[in-house]
């Protein structure tokens, strides 16, 4: 057994409220970014020196409670990510300048790893897509999802459209085929190749 990673892409039909609910979401993922980005001051540190700084920001900034907590640990995984990007360019001699403050209306992405999500089953045409701190979102599930969910990434496009990329894992079993048959193969000059079953390819 082997296991594949594949990804969903499915539209999302908020309600008014609930797509002022992901774009709030989305504003503060991006104030969070900011302020972590701008404490640092060229710093390298640790991811989980990040993450054991967000419970006081978040009492500081009682507005963040309004997010779940694994969505603001991806935004800081994805400074993390961007500084380490940027480090690593630096030793390998490349002249690079400092990270930019995202300005508003940048984050078009925040992400849900591994908990706060759910799909419903309706038997409907739409079904459901419970978010954490947001609510039941309508989700056109159009292919079955097979496999463990692992996280769900929710998109804004510059259209207004809703998305939500969904991640799975699952196991497949890979068969190899074995087989004892031998085929000959013969260059010559009439057939650029003859094989042992007599089949030709003329030369080019």
């Amino acid at each position: 057994m082997q296991k594949v990673q594949l990804t969903y892409k499915f539209r999302l039909y908020p309600k008014k409220e609930q797509e002022e609910r992901l774009l709030d979401t989305l504003e503060l993922c991006r104030q969070t970014y900011n302020y972590f980005l701008a404490q640092l001051k060229d710093k390298m540190p640790s991811r989980l020196e990040l993450q054991a700084q967000l419970p006081r920001l978040k009492r500081e900034k009682t507005e963040l409670n309004r997010v779940y907590s694994k969505v603001l640990q991806m935004v800081l995984y994805q400074l993390y990510s961007n500084l380490k990007a940027l480090s690593q360019l630096k030793k390998n001699g490349k002249k690079v300048g400092r990270l930019r403050f995202k300005g508003k209306g940048w984050f078009k992405t925040f992400c849900y790893n591994q908990s706060g999500f759910k799909i419903i089953k309706t038997g409907k045409r739409l079904d459901i897509l419970h978010l954490s701190k947001i609510g039941d979102i309508p989700i056109r599930v159009h292919r079955e999802v097979e496999g463990e969910i692992k996280q769900v990434i929710i998109k804004r496009h510059n259209s207004g459209k809703w998305f939500a990329c969904v991640s799975i894992e699952k196991k497949i079993s890979i068969t190899q085929r074995k087989t004892s048959r031998a085929v000959g193969l013969d260059f010559g000059i009439r057939h650029f190749l003859t094989d042992s079953e007599g089949r030709q390819i003329e030369n080019p």
